[in-house]
């Protein structure tokens, strides 16, 4: 049970026995007489702040006002325990989610990468990777996985670690890669849908072959040209009995920039899915000469022209997630 601490009241501050000299110097400094404090706190949250009342000359509260005062601090303890487990708990979701994504990015001969990554508060699943591959190969994925919360974190989680996997496995074929995740979503989440976009990059080669579910398209930053690229119309993973669709090849040249995105990045915008877009092409073309040679920089700047108010971490909203990979 929770015990609400004893009121502390000061009724004369120049009298009072046993008060410390400092505090009759801050009264004097503050102009006051007396006070009555209220401390919030609960056994399981412990101490939460207090509800303090300063009176100009010496008094103290009636039986009335303190009966009134209590009734307040109750609430506002019970109040300030609630925000601060909400609080408690978004912090813990940021940071398994954080967990689940890599820790870092891998170093591959060829090829500079940079992510960008927010999460939903109550815990998205919006996820990127990027893993190196036999023969100097390079695996870039980015998903989203449907719902909030610590089963849409755990489900994408699995997702990723199974994508590993594939992509191990059968990486130099996208379609295939996207498959068995399609059957896997199916088998183990019926009840949930995701989105992905695996891309199988050769950057001794600049080549990238590339197969999407759902997903919004890949953008090209380069030099001379700044265009989505044309990936197949395809449903969501484990929206039908059986997913397949053409990869898609493109090859880049030195020193282009290939930027993969979740659908978050739209959608916090608030604009219409087609404005949306070309909002997005239009910042992509206004990257800086200066800022080119760094994906990090590339990543940024289209974060900053999409959303110029910036991502609160605290408000609700779509997972952003960014994956740049610049390529020599």
């Amino acid at each position: 049970p929770e015990r609400v601490p004893d009121p502390i009241a000061i009724r004369d501050v120049r009298t009072e026995e046993g008060l410390d000299p400092r505090h009759r110097e801050v009264a004097a400094r503050l102009g006051y007489a007396a006070s009555y404090a209220l401390p919030l706190a609960t056994e399981e949250a412990g101490g939460l702040g207090a509800a303090v009342w300063l009176y100009d000359e010496p008094a103290e509260p009636t039986d009335r006002q303190r009966h009134l005062i209590g009734l307040y601090g109750r609430f506002a303890t019970e109040h300030l325990a609630r925000l601060l487990q909400v609080e408690r708990a978004r912090v813990q979701v940021a940071t398994i989610a954080e967990e689940l994504l890599p820790s870092r990015l891998p170093r591959v001969p060829g090829v500079q990468l940079a992510a960008r990554h927010r999460t939903n508060p109550r815990g998205g699943g919006d996820w990127y990777d990027a893993l190196p591959l036999p023969e100097g190969a390079l695996g870039l994925a980015v998903g989203s996985v449907s719902g909030t919360g610590p089963s849409a974190l755990a489900a994408m989680g699995r997702l990723r670690a199974s994508l590993r996997a594939y992509a191990v496995m059968e990486g130099e074929d996208p379609v295939a890669v996207l498959s068995d995740l399609e059957l896997l979503l199916r088998l183990t989440e019926p009840a949930r849908s995701a989105t992905a976009l695996f891309a199988y990059a050769e950057p001794a080669r600049r080549r990238i072959v590339l197969a999407g579910a759902g997903h919004a398209p890949p953008l090209v930053i380069g030099e001379r040209r700044t265009e989505f690229v044309e990936t197949s119309l395809s449903a969501p993973l484990g929206m039908l009995s059986c997913w397949e669709a053409p990869s898609v090849e493109l090859s880049t040249e030195p020193g282009e920039t290939v930027l993969l995105y979740t659908d978050g990045l739209l959608r916090r915008t608030g604009d219409a899915m087609d404005r949306a877009f070309a909002r997005l092409h239009a910042a992509a073309s206004s990257v800086p000469r200066a800022d080119r040679g760094d994906p990090g920089a590339v990543a940024d700047h289209v974060l900053r022209a999409m959303l110029p108010e910036g991502l609160d971490t605290a408000v609700d909203g779509e997972d952003v997630v960014l994956l740049a990979a610049r390529f020599d």
